[in-house]
């Protein structure tokens, strides 16, 4: 019942792998002053690690967001049509020229792709060296844990014994949101030792109490945007307990040499 009144009234009982949700979500993060802050502030984190130099920036799931406004000439993708967007691909088979790119963004992406090897193996042919794979993504914390086992809408499996995402499941409701710090922490060796090309670069974990009270993407704001900046004081005054409380982390992965 609690879950249901606070799902966001536009995309209450839409299926999550219809287009239409995707596109009703870019009015919802353009009209929710409180969470458009929030993802301000990821996109200029993530516009900050991109190398400078030549090459494209590809964004995976572009989706609702604006990061275009933040990269001049990105490449906005999704895995189906909605307005706004430049390509319709798949990011295990990426339509670019091998070094092509300077770097890939993504957004709360990479815990949807089915096969994340096949994903990195792509990234790493099409990326050039120097360049970057840099995302905002869920993260494991006890805080985190408790949080999206019972109030997210997609499974969270911090145990899952595999990477894959089982099969059956659609572009956007297959999922393991703990699918990066399984990857990155948990299995950071053996990901190093499948994917050689790939350097991870930096781990950020991120409080974000403020996209929690935002309700994100899917839910109602539970405080006024006025009271924005009162929160994120409280997330810089607890930073020093990240490891307990992140709910996100912005991670960079970096393209070795050839």
């Amino acid at each position: 019942m609690l879950k249901r009144f606070l799902e966001h009234p536009l995309t209450r009982g839409l299926d999550l792998d219809d287009p239409r949700t995707t596109h009703l979500r870019r009015r919802i993060l353009a009209e929710k002053r409180f969470l458009r802050r929030i993802y301000e502030e990821w996109y200029t984190a993530i516009a900050a690690s991109l190398p400078p130099g030549e090459g494209a920036v590809l964004e995976l799931g572009s989706g609702a967001g604006f990061l275009a406004d933040l990269v001049p000439g990105l490449v906005r993708s999704e895995v189906f049509y909605t307005p706004g967007i430049d390509l319709v691909l798949d990011g295990q088979a990426l339509p670019f020229r091998d070094g092509s790119l300077r770097g890939i963004a993504m957004t709360n992406v990479l815990h949807h792709l089915p096969r994340p090897l096949r994903f990195f193996a792509e990234a790493a042919r099409a990326v050039r060296p120097g360049g970057v794979v840099t995302m905002i993504e869920p993260w494991v914390t006890p805080w985190s844990r408790w949080f999206y086992t019972r109030f997210h809408h997609e499974p969270f499996l911090p145990e899952a014994p595999e990477w894959e995402i089982p099969t059956g499941g659609g572009p956007l409701s297959g999922a393991n949101g703990a699918l990066p710090w399984i990857l990155f922490h948990r299995d950071r060796e053996r990901f190093e030792r499948e994917s050689p090309k790939w350097h991870v670069r930096s781990i950020a974990p991120l409080i974000s109490f403020c996209y929690l009270v935002s309700g994100g993407i899917s839910m109602r704001s539970l405080m006024p945007a006025a009271s924005y900046p009162l929160w994120k004081g409280f997330e810089r005054a607890l930073a020093p307990f990240s490891g307990q409380l992140a709910v996100f982390a912005h991670i960079v992965l970096e393209r070795r040499g050839a």
